[in-house]
C-alpha cells in the first residue's frame, strides 16, 4: 500500500510541476503561485481538521511543519532562479540528486535497513531521475557563481525537507497536524517574500495556485502516510520520479520526442521500482 501512496505522491508532484512548466511562458510569478497554493491548502486542511476534530497541533508539529513548508517554498524559488542563471541540462539533474540525502539520513539517523537488491533498485531510481532530466541542447549561457549558489541552496532545502518529513513520521506526529503547519509556515514565508519583491498579482496566478494547492494536499497527505507505514529510503526515490510525469506531459502537450537515453531512463526507473519490491 505504501508503494502505491508513494507513486500517487510522485503523480501529484509531477502534475504540479507540469502546471508550472505550462505557465512558465505566461509571465506569472512562481512566488505568487506558491503563496496562493499554500494559502488555499492551509485553509482546506485547517477547516477539515477543525470540522472533524482531528486537528491537535502542538509546538513540535508547528515547528517541524513550518520548517518543512519554508524549506519547500525556498527550494522551489531557488530552483527557478537557478534555471534563470544556468542551463536546464545540468540544473535539473543536479537538484534531482537531493533525494540521496534523505535516503542516507534514513539509514544513518533512523537505522533503516534495506536488502542488497532493494539498494540496487534505489540506485536505479535515483540514476533514472537524474538521466531523464538531462537536456544536452539547452542554453549554455551560465552566470556560474550565482547558478551554483542557487543550486546548492535548492539541494540543501529539499534534502533537509526530506529528513524532517522522516523525523515527523519517526516521532509519530499526526500527518494532518504537520500538513497544516507546513502550509501555514510556507504561507507566512511566501507572504513576506511577496512584500519584498513587490510585484503585481495576476488573476491567473490565483487560479493556478488554487489548482496546485488541491493537488498538493493529496500529494503530501499520501507522502506522510507512506512514510508512516513504509520504508523511507525506497519512498524518496519513487517520489523523485515525478520527472517522468513532466516528461510524458511534454511529449503529449508539446509533441516533444523522447531521446534514447530518456527511454533507457524510464526502463531503469521501472526496474528500480520492481527491485525494491523483491
Amino acid at each position: 500500500m505504501w508503494v502505491l501512496l508513494a507513486i500517487l505522491t510522485s503523480l501529484c508532484f509531477g502534475i504540479n510541476n507540469t502546471v508550472f512548466k505550462i505557465s512558465n511562458g505566461k509571465g506569472i510569478s512562481k512566488v505568487h503561485v506558491q503563496f496562493f497554493f499554500y494559502l488555499v491548502a492551509f485553509i482546506m486542511t485547517v477547516s477539515f481538521g477543525l470540522l472533524n476534530g482531528r486537528f491537535h497541533p502542538n509546538w513540535l508539529s508547528l515547528i517541524l511543519g513550518s520548517a518543512i513548508g519554508i524549506l519547500n517554498a525556498n527550494g522551489n524559488i531557488q530552483m527557478s532562479r537557478a534555471f534563470e542563471k544556468g542551463p536546464a541540462s545540468l540544473t535539473s539533474p543536479l537538484i534531482a540528486a537531493n533525494a540521496i540525502f534523505p535516503v542516507i539520513g534514513a539509514a544513518l539517523i533512523f537505522g533503516e535497513h534495506i536488502s542488497f537488491i532493494q539498494g540496487i533498485g534505489v540506485f536505479c531510481m535515483l540514476a533514472a531521475a537524474v538521466v531523464i532530466q538531462y537536456a544536452p541542447h539547452a542554453k549554455t549561457d551560465i552566470h556560474y557563481g550565482s547558478w551554483i549558489f542557487h543550486i546548492v541552496l535548492a539541494i540543501i532545502s529539499f534534502g533537509i525537507l526530506g529528513i524532517l518529513m522522516q523525523t515527523s513520521s519517526h516521532l509519530q506526529i499526526q500527518p494532518l497536524d504537520v500538513l497544516t503547519s507546513m502550509y501555514f509556515g510556507g504561507s507566512v514565508y511566501l507572504f513576506i517574500t511577496m512584500l519584498v519583491i513587490k510585484q503585481k498579482i495576476q488573476r491567473l496566478e490565483i487560479k493556478t495556485g488554487g489548482l496546485v494547492g488541491c493537488l498538493s494536499i493529496v500529494g503530501y497527505a499520501s507522502y506522510f502516510y507512506a512514510l508512516n507505514t513504509g520504508i523511507a529510503s525506497i519512498i524518496f526515490p519513487i517520489v523523485s520520479l515525478n520527472c517522468l510525469i513532466v516528461m510524458f506531459a511534454g511529449c503529449y502537450l508539446y509533441k516533444e520526442k523522447l531521446k534514447m537515453y530518456q527511454v533507457a531512463g524510464v526502463l531503469v526507473a521501472l526496474l528500480g521500482i520492481i527491485l525494491t519490491k523483491v
